[in-house]
């Protein structure tokens, strides 16, 4: 019984080289460029290479950590002086909690921001700020939303933290490894849609 299975073994595998997987493919070097920069570009073109991070693959999901985000960690370092409630990567929204200066116990403010894209772009955010002003024996509470000047500095001063931290992670890749293709991670390569 173990010799047929061995037997049957040895067939198949050599039925399943001699179907063409394994077979040697002659190849035109006139169909290759001889630069190797044309090369690596031509081979991402096509889809082919071994590559682990950086892939412009986007048939799975982006499983990118949210230290990587820059319109994230801008979104955190701005809002850094306030106390969170949540901050949550996967839902793009972080909220912060009541926050009010000394000298003004009855007013406190608490800021939502929405992501609505990870790209860096005036429209990639929402926030709303909400102010709550309190009677003197902080009774009587009442909550407005306050979408004024302040919504404009706040998103203008994410926008441009982001920008930055987007161009340095560029600056940085680009002398880690100038062939990976990918738009955030610089190189020379074509962007793939």
């Amino acid at each position: 019984m173990r010799l047929y299975f061995y037997l049957f073994s040895v067939i198949l595998l050599i039925l399943n080289t001699s179907c063409g997987p394994l077979k040697y493919k002659p190849v035109d070097a006139k169909e290759f460029p001889p630069d190797p920069k044309e090369r690596v570009k031509k081979n991402i073109e096509e889809g082919r290479g071994f590559r682990i991070m950086g892939s412009t693959n986007k048939k799975g999901g982006n499983f990118e950590f949210a230290s990587s985000n820059p319109l994230w960690r801008a979104t955190l370092d701005t809002l850094d002086f306030m106390p969170l409630v949540s901050a949550n990567y996967s839902g793009g929204i972080v909220i912060t909690d009541w926050y009010s200066e000394n000298n003004t116990p009855n007013e406190s403010i608490k800021i939502t921001v929405r992501f609505l894209t990870n790209e860096i772009r005036s429209d990639a955010l929402d926030i709303n700020i909400f102010l709550k002003q309190c009677s003197e024996n902080l009774t009587n509470c009442s909550v407005n939303q306050k979408n004024n000047d302040l919504v404009a500095e706040l998103k203008l001063n994410i926008l441009k933290k982001a920008a930055r931290y987007k161009k340095e992670i560029i600056e940085k890749n680009k002398k880690e490894n100038p062939y990976v293709g990918t738009e955030s991670k610089g190189g020379d390569a074509p962007e793939q849609n």
